[in-house]
């Protein structure tokens, strides 16, 4: 019956995310030290600009991107290491700060987030428990890392899982920035 009641409500929150114009703050607590935050149009270019739920939301207002979300836990070992490699890439850092408002979102968050009316909480399920939300956007496939792209209105593009050195990223957000996802599977995309 729980779980009737959860794939309902995350039926129901994507659906309200394709239809809905207004959108209400979403809120997200990154714990990662090197989070950068946005105070002006002069974002640094020498590492990626991850925002939280309310700052990605509110810069999407004003200037709307599509939205990369990066869902990892802390003791995922392939998180860390893109953490070390494929996220300091000047290309990649490149990509993500011009094209998307980048996020991060820890699978056992404890934090609350609402996203269009809903909240979303930790729940207790598997080693450490998981956030509703990482579920949802994962339609349950928790492995870690797993990267979300959304398009400017917050539906879903793709859900990309696993660990990705900078060629296969680059073409994932490539992909995304240009559009080609509305023409072609990313199977058939050929990266330029």
């Amino acid at each position: 019956m729980r779980q009737f009641i959860f794939l309902t409500l995350t039926i129901l929150v994507f659906a309200l995310a394709g239809c809905s114009q207004t959108r209400k703050g979403m809120t997200d607590k990154v714990s990662e030290p090197a989070v950068t935050k946005v105070v002006d149009q002069n974002i640094p270019m020498n590492k990626i600009t991850w925002m939280t739920w309310e700052e990605a939301h509110a810069a999407n207002k004003k200037n709307p991107k599509k939205i990369f979300i990066d869902i990892y836990t802390d003791w995922c070992g392939w998180c860390k290491k893109m953490d070390k490699s494929t996220f300091v890439d000047p290309t990649i850092i490149k990509a993500l700060n011009r094209d998307f408002y980048a996020i991060k979102l820890d699978a056992e968050m404890k934090e609350e987030i609402t996203f269009n009316d809903a909240v979303f909480k930790w729940t207790p399920q598997g080693r450490n428990g998981t956030h509703q939300l990482a579920h949802a956007l994962l339609d349950g496939r928790m492995s870690f890392p797993a990267f979300v792209t959304l398009d400017e209105q917050f539906n879903r593009i793709m859900t990309s899982p696993g660990y990705k050195q900078v060629p296969q990223l680059m073409k994932e957000l490539n992909y995304a920035s240009t559009n080609s996802y509305k023409k072609m599977n990313l199977d058939a995309y050929s990266g330029e």
